[in-house]
């Protein structure tokens, strides 16, 4: 098994450690061995879609960075057919339908991903 570093911050840690507590792991590197192998998973999944998609991605992000993530979703208005939008102590859901060929799913799950703003993205197509 190769071995890697990496750096994070307080805060992440402190999360880590606390996920890793109550998921009953029993090392950090189990924990992120687990969630490296979810992200390629969830990451091939999207790479299989072919054609016309219609499907859902549910977001959630921190309210101070609506703004940036409006700006995002913005530049898909081709795909999203309907958005649900929900406030919660700080934090925005939304609710996406989307409909367009593959390529451009896969291109909204990209940029959704790696947004620093954006806390968490899941989905689901018919």
């Amino acid at each position: 098994m190769e071995i890697i570093s990496m750096s994070l911050d307080k805060d992440t840690l402190d999360e880590l450690d606390k996920t890793q507590e109550h998921l009953g792991f029993k090392s950090r590197s189990k924990l992120i061995r687990a969630t490296i192998k979810s992200l390629v998973n969830e990451y091939s999944a999207m790479e299989s879609l072919k054609g016309h998609i219609d499907g859902v991605f549910v977001v959630s992000y921190k309210e101070s960075e609506k703004h940036r993530v409006s700006d995002l979703l913005h530049k898909f208005e081709d795909s999203i057919e309907t958005t649900i939008h929900r406030h919660h102590v700080g934090i925005c859901l939304e609710v996406l339908i989307v409909c367009a060929e593959a390529k451009r799913i896969r291109d909204l799950f990209s940029m959704l991903k790696k947004d620093k703003g954006v806390r968490s993205v899941s989905w689901s197509v018919l």
